[in-house]
């Protein structure tokens, strides 16, 4: 007999909702011929294939989009010289952007003006980190990315005032150690107390570390390139078990289940609750005979959408 063991904080946060609802009153506001997103809005295969199949349009260029379209920024958001690119070429903007983001770009933004260096704690080339790079204001030369506190080692920055930001979805065991090493190089370094890891992030971080304490395997529902739901997988393998990560049910081994009595399940903050339930239905199929949940209840929050669109 085995068992399911579901994390009750999973799946999708407010960011994510925020965004996803932007590309749907668009879609009923300007029709589907009109819009147009940039980049995946979030990083979930099946999310993006529901919203294509509504009539949106992804594209990974401003160059791909036609004079007269509406464009939605994803939740990552972009950098000021996208924004910049945008308005000049009269398209109707919406920014799409997580709030938690937006006020990572506000702090850059203000670094840059002020003439102070930043480093980035993040995985460079995200589009997250791409975006909050690009919302600095001064020279690129005074822009640093690092992930490890090995990074942080490789760091020769000369001015006095420095200022630290964080991706979003990182892990936050990991961050802490990168932000230590930041303020021991440099004691003079402005930042948050911990990071900028956005509390959904960290209860579903925390609800998987309490799965991987009772479970014998774990599940992440989440696309591979989902940040958030990558790290989810990490911190259930460093808590010494195996654990996978799948777009579906469609994905999954039997053979990773093979002398599994306790499966925890859990789901990445742009993966669909639809997507949750398949898993658990394949796995009742294949001979799981309970389910169990585990964790703190799951908070939900909600953002506002952008002015026109409410």
């Amino acid at each position: 007999m085995s068992v399911i063991f579901l994390a009750r904080t999973r799946g999708m946060c407010a960011g994510v909702a925020r965004a996803i609802a932007v590309v749907e009153r668009a879609l009923d506001k300007f029709g589907a011929r009109r819009v147009y997103v940039l980049h995946e809005v979030v990083h979930n295969r099946h999310v993006v294939e529901d919203l294509r199949g509504r009539g949106a349009k992804f594209v990974e260029s401003l160059s791909e989009i036609p004079e007269g379209s509406v464009v939605i920024f994803s939740a990552h958001g972009v950098g000021l010289e996208t924004v910049k690119e945008a308005n000049a070429r009269g398209f109707t903007v919406i920014d799409a952007t997580c709030p938690l983001v937006a006020r990572i770009h506000r702090k850059m933004n203000a670094a840059g003006e002020a003439g102070k260096a930043a480093v980035v704690i993040g995985h460079a080339g995200h589009q997250e980190v791409t975006g909050t790079i690009g919302q600095y204001t001064g020279s690129p030369s005074l822009v640093h990315v690092v992930l490890t506190p090995q990074d942080v080692e490789q760091l020769s920055i000369n001015e006095k005032n420095i200022i630290f930001a964080t991706q979003t979805t990182l892990s936050v065991d990991e961050t802490a150690a990168t932000v230590a090493a930041l303020k021991a190089k440099f004691p003079q370094i402005e930042g948050p107390r911990r990071d900028d890891t956005c509390y959904a992030t960290q209860l579903r971080q925390r609800a998987i570390k309490e799965l991987s304490a009772l479970c014998d395997v774990i599940l992440v529902a989440g696309s591979p390139n989902s940040s958030n739901s990558n790290r989810l997988r990490e911190v259930a393998e460093s808590g010494g078990k195996k654990a996978y990560l799948i777009d579906d049910a469609s994905y999954i081994d039997l053979k990773w289940l093979e002398g599994a009595e306790k499966i925890g399940l859990s789901a990445g903050a742009s993966a669909p609750e639809y997507v949750v339930d398949g898993i658990i239905a394949f796995l009742k199929e294949h001979g799981v005979t309970e389910l169990k949940l585990v964790g703190e209840e799951n908070r939900h929050a909600v953002f506002p959408l952008p002015k026109g669109l409410e």
